[in-house]
């Protein structure tokens, strides 16, 4: 979905799949059910990936793609340990999409916004097999009202002889209205949305902090190679097959948007001595894409977040997201 307001602003909607199951923590130990927790919303207690993270993800992807890693991170820069910082050139596709710093003389804001990615569809263990859950405020807030409330869990078709569906511990009544996955919300793989079940907004918390994946890990001595003691930790993830969404605005308030297909690369001028900053496109490259505008940096970066991932644990084999539409 896109919503376009003016010349320069838009707002998409990206919805994302979890391939692996995805850890974004809260930054230290928690008394709780296990000891490293992830981001959750205040209100709902519902997971989420922060904007936050999100955003310095995208930003070095996009770095990646168009082959600009100084203008990647923070951009302070270190000289003297070889950091360099942001190259603040107009052409370049990731200081324009996402700003720069500029030492003492401050800097220059990014051209777009990026929400925290959101529950719409999560999946869990039924008797009936695998069953993706969501709530009619999750389809409000994606952007499709529906008018009927469920008390119970409404089913698809593919379901619809089932008197009663357990959603891990929790069992109950099928409500009398069967539910159809919306039209309108294009991109999610029909084997998702065939299977699509509509539970009340009290329940959907619950349901979803009930089958969080849930693993325990122990730290290994370097001296033995064995675990270490008392070392055993317990974290929770966002399983692999959850549906997200987030949003994107771009708001292209200085007007100057070079729209080039060029990518940024920095070489040594031979007579002088000194480091330029050079633009070239190469069509063999299948990492480097055009870019006409800041929404195209933010779709390349996304496509590279499937192999690298989002998130903590990553050489655990967690945080790979596939973007499964570009913005629509």
């Amino acid at each position: 979905m896109s919503n376009q307001n003016s010349n320069h602003y838009h707002k998409q909607h990206f919805l994302l799949q979890t391939l692996d199951p995805v850890h974004v923590g809260t930054g230290g130990n928690r008394l709780g059910r296990v000891d490293l927790s992830i981001v959750r919303e205040p209100g709902t207690r519902l997971p989420k990936i922060p904007g936050t993270s999100l955003h310095g993800a995208i930003r070095q992807y996009a770095a990646v793609c168009y082959e600009s890693l100084r203008c990647a991170g923070a951009g302070q820069g270190n000289e003297s340990k070889g950091k360099e910082p942001h190259c603040r050139d107009a052409q370049c596709p990731v200081c324009y999409t996402f700003g720069y710093m500029n030492g003492q003389d401050g800097g220059q804001s990014g051209q777009i916004s990026i929400s925290d990615a959101r529950l719409l569809l999560f999946p869990v263990y039924s008797l009936a097999g695998p069953v993706w859950v969501t709530s009619p405020s999750i389809l409000s807030e994606f952007g499709f009202t529906k008018d009927d409330p469920c008390d119970q869990v409404c089913l698809p078709d593919v379901l619809i002889s089932q008197e009663y569906l357990n959603l891990g511990w929790l069992m109950l009544a099928k409500a009398s209205d069967p539910f159809s996955w919306p039209d309108e919300i294009k991109g999610v793989p029909v084997e998702i949305t065939s299977r699509a079940v509509l539970v009340s907004d009290k329940l959907f918390s619950q349901i979803v902090n009930s089958n969080l994946e849930v693993r325990t890990s122990v730290s290994i001595d370097p001296e033995t190679g064995a675990a270490a003691d008392k070392a055993l930790f317990t974290y929770e993830a966002i399983p692999r097959a959850t549906i997200l969404w987030m949003d994107v605005i771009e708001d292209d308030f200085s007007g100057a948007f070079p729209g080039t297909v060029k990518k940024c690369r920095t070489t040594m001028d031979e007579k002088e001595g000194t480091k330029k900053k050079t633009y070239e496109h190469n069509a063999g490259d299948s990492l480097i894409e055009p870019w006409n505008r800041p929404l195209d940096v933010v779709q390349s970066a996304l496509k590279l977040a499937e192999m690298l991932g989002i998130g903590g644990m990553g050489t655990r084999g967690f945080g790979r997201v596939r973007m499964l539409n570009e913005g629509e």
